[in-house]
């Protein structure tokens, strides 16, 4: 999968960034490499500047933006009730952080829908409270981006998509 110099893609765990410069950079530990072609990226959340090998993509997880007709199918899934909210805390933080590594929008919301609704009925631990900041800002900032809207706009709808999905799951146990 190629990208453009331009194009907004997103780098998973960190967001929307920008594909600024397509180029050769040097992957070194003192030891003298051959050039390898990069992505360069500017993130959007602080402008930090981040190089991705062609070749690792996919390992990483880079893709494009959630196509805007997917955006609504994603709010359906943040106000359902449907998520699994099974094991301990330490189980569950694992398998919530390997759907945050995919770096898919859809694995992203099932993490912050199930730990939204968690938060209803006890503190979250530390790390999964910083979790649910990181999946939550994750989702706001793309689907800001894609649709062109103010990050607070989002982010009420996401609040309100929430907010349903927790009173739907309560009502139905």
């Amino acid at each position: 999968m190629g990208f453009r110099v331009g194009e907004k893609v997103v780098y998973p765990n960190h967001g929307v960034s920008v594909v600024e410069k397509i180029g050769e950079g040097f992957l070194t530990d003192a030891a003298p490499v051959p050039p390898r072609s990069f992505y360069h990226l500017r993130l959007l959340a602080n402008n930090s500047k981040v190089m991705v090998p062609i070749g690792n993509t996919d390992l990483i997880g880079l893709r494009r933006l959630t196509q805007r007709k997917d955006v609504s199918g994603l709010m359906k899934t943040l106000s359902d009730g449907r998520f699994s909210a099974t094991g301990d805390w330490k189980g569950r933080y694992k398998q919530n952080l390997d759907k945050m590594k995919s770096g898919r929008l859809h694995d992203i919301a099932d993490v912050l829908k199930t730990l939204n609704f968690i938060m209803t009925r006890k503190t979250l631990s530390f790390r999964e409270k910083k979790m649910y900041e990181r999946a939550k800002y994750l989702i706001v900032s793309e689907v800001a981006v894609i649709n062109n809207m103010d990050e607070q706009e989002v982010e009420r709808l996401v609040d309100r998509a929430l907010a349903k999905s927790a009173q739907t799951r309560a009502a139905s146990h």
